[in-house]
């Protein structure tokens, strides 16, 4: 991942706002995290480390080791996009018939992905990167018989819950359906297959996220106060929550409010089912800098995050 270095007085200043949190040494496979926030980055995905031997997967630059899979594609989905050395490409590969083909990224496992730990009995979790339209969407919904169909959501980035079926997720950046309209979201469920909360941008998804365009895109979820919130290019979208009342079950006995006590069974990236047993909400798009984090970034953090990784 190519990084546009600022002076050094804006790279003493950025460092000052870190609010005394202690810098990890400097790390060339996570060069595009602001250093305060590596002790948070459970999984990093740049698209710049295939796997030893075996290019149709991408190691993990975070913490905790988690190898995904890129799937249907393998290493054609690295590709080089102006100044980016790498970024991977997803998208719906044959819109007219049913089949397991997308173009997707992830990784499942059914008992739960143990290096994903840090995402069990979770106070917050932070989901950002880039992500650039590069073609139709939504997409051709492969699931109906009508050829005018369309799925009602575009898979971005998302966290899977303990019990999931490779759709159902602890945290989630999309493109969904609200009130028949599309929305950039932040969606989050803190009790494995109870409700779940979206926060959605009231801002129209193509503005947000212009075709051919790289944005950087990040969504946080605060399991025990229930706030959620999304930024584009460092800033805080405009938004509203979807579901009125206590979805999250937060009202009352035991504090503080924590996600089950369950290991993800996975992440999925540009579309659900990353077992590769369906398909769903295909994203035609690339997508770069991938961040899971732990905790939710505060404004200030989403903001120096954006200018630090910012080409």
């Amino acid at each position: 991942m190519m990084i546009r270095r600022g002076t050094a007085a804006l790279t003493t200043a950025l460092l000052g706002a870190s609010l005394c949190v202690a810098a990890a040494p400097a790390d060339a496979s996570t060069g595009g995290v602001f250093p305060p926030l590596r002790q948070n980055l459970v999984s990093y995905y740049d698209f710049e480390h295939p796997v030893p031997g075996d290019p149709s997967r991408e190691a993990d630059s975070g913490r905790s080791g988690t190898t995904i899979n890129l799937i249907n594609g393998g290493a054609a989905m690295r590709v080089r996009d102006g100044e980016r050395r790498h970024a991977i490409q997803l998208g719906q590969v044959n819109p007219s018939a049913k089949g397991n083909d997308d173009w997707k990224a992830g990784v499942f496992s059914a008992s739960g992905v143990p290096s994903l730990h840090a995402f069990s009995s979770a106070k917050g979790a932070t989901l950002a990167g880039w992500f650039k339209m590069t073609g139709t969407n939504p997409s051709p919904n492969t699931e109906t018989s009508n050829p005018s169909d369309v799925y009602n959501a575009i898979g971005l980035s998302g966290l899977l819950t303990g019990d999931s079926d490779g759709h159902a997720v602890r945290a989630l950046l999309e493109i969904i359906e609200v009130s028949g309209k599309l929305h950039v979201v932040a969606l989050g469920r803190r009790v494995d297959g109870s409700k779940s909360q979206t926060f959605a941008a009231s801002e129209d998804w193509q503005s947000v996220l212009p075709q051919n365009t790289w944005v950087h895109l990040a969504a946080t979820f605060d399991y025990d106060t229930g706030e959620m919130a999304l930024y584009k290019d460092g800033k805080p979208l405009d938004g509203f929550y979807t579901t009125a009342g206590d979805p999250w079950g937060l009202e009352g006995a035991p504090e503080p409010d924590l996600t089950s006590a369950t290991d993800p069974r996975g992440i999925k990236i540009g579309g659900s089912y990353p077992q590769n047993t369906a398909e769903k909400n295909p994203c035609n798009c690339r997508m770069d800098g991938l961040m899971f984090l732990d905790r939710p970034l505060t404004p200030k953090e989403a903001a120096i995050q954006y200018k630090f990784a910012n080409r």
